[in-house]
């Protein structure tokens, strides 16, 4: 992209933003084999200030990675395994009475810490999954009419398997919506199982979390997700991202496409991905890596193409190339 004024001197200056991210990706990449998109997903969505829900089959280190992933910043980390029998006062917290001072007293729920992992959210009820709706949104929980607000930085890493698995609920499509991105972990390739096989036989019974620290702390993220705000963004960028979610909404093969959120998560997550490779404004290429993680879980096939076998990723690349690149 022919920029003269932003080619060579950058008006943000990205280097430790960058070096920062390289050193997770690094101290990741020490444990977690095979997953660096996996993992750039989720620093990009981290900046971004968005949650990511995590799809793959049980045992592909889903819930490993996004332990790992919070461990290597220095912040506050709860996990909550939801079951079919868990209640929003389980995830919210509840107000208890407290003989001392005669008087109720709000004890914090898990939902109460900066990155929540919440494994297996498609098996509680819909009630439950109601409970995250405000706190995801609005960074705030409301409990017998009084808010509590989140400290920031909050994200939430939610794992899903499959929906036709045994005892799951599938999503409603305003909860997805609030997730910035969906992440399709697959299996690894015969390379990768290897080396997961030789680095689990040399660890020597050493647990993952002891080989993974703490690089990035709470300040220094808000220092970057400042930058980055900052970061340019050029009218044609704009266009193309607008261009691109409105073919979602009138697409022969789609039955739902993307909300105004996916429009600004994609403008969100182009500036993430532009600030980690160094570079203070915006290409397409940035907006093109964003698009997948972005759509995949807000657009629904049409019965008849979902019948076919044509999938959400092979319709998002069939709009890709049918809207002009920006030059």
């Amino acid at each position: 992209m022919e920029n003269d004024n932003l080619a060579f001197n950058d008006r943000i200056s990205l280097t430790e933003l960058k070096q920062a991210v390289d050193d997770i990706k690094a101290e990741l990449g020490n444990v977690i084999i095979g997953q660096e998109t996996f993992i750039e997903l989720l620093i990009v969505a981290l900046l971004a200030d968005g949650h990511v829900l995590i799809e793959g089959v049980p045992g592909i280190a889903k819930t490993v990675t996004a332990k790992l992933f919070a461990k290597s910043l220095k912040t506050n980390f709860s996990r909550i395994q939801f079951t079919p029998d868990l209640m929003p006062s389980d995830v919210l917290g509840t107000s208890i009475f407290n003989t001392k001072i005669s008087d109720f007293e709000f004890k914090r729920g898990p939902i109460f810490s900066n990155i929540v992992l919440i494994d297996e959210i498609n098996r509680a009820p819909a009630k439950t999954q109601a409970a995250l709706f405000e706190t995801m949104e609005e960074r705030q929980a409301t409990i017998d009419g009084t808010t509590y607000s989140l400290a920031p930085p909050f994200m939430v890493l939610a794992t899903q398997n499959p929906i036709e698995q045994e005892g799951t609920y599938a999503l409603p499509e305003a909860q997805l919506d609030r997730f910035i991105f969906k992440i399709k972990v697959d299996y690894p390739s015969l390379e990768e199982e290897i080396k997961i096989i030789e680095t689990h036989h040399n660890r020597k019974g050493q647990k993952p979390q002891t080989l993974v620290s703490g690089i990035l702390d709470t300040e220094k993220l808000t220092e970057y997700k400042t930058k980055i705000q900052h970061i340019v963004v050029e009218k044609k960028i704009i266009n193309y991202i607008a261009e691109i979610v409105q073919k979602t909404r009138n697409h022969p093969h789609l039955y739902l496409g993307g909300s105004p959120r996916a429009s600004l998560a994609i403008l969100n997550t182009a500036k993430a991905f532009a600030a980690i490779n160094g570079r203070d404004f915006v290409m397409p290429e940035d907006v093109k890596k964003a698009l997948k993680p972005i759509l995949n879980h807000r657009i629904i096939l049409t019965p008849e193409r979902e019948m076919e076998g044509v999938t959400t990723e092979h319709v998002i690349d069939m709009i890709i190339q049918s809207v002009e690149i920006p030059r």
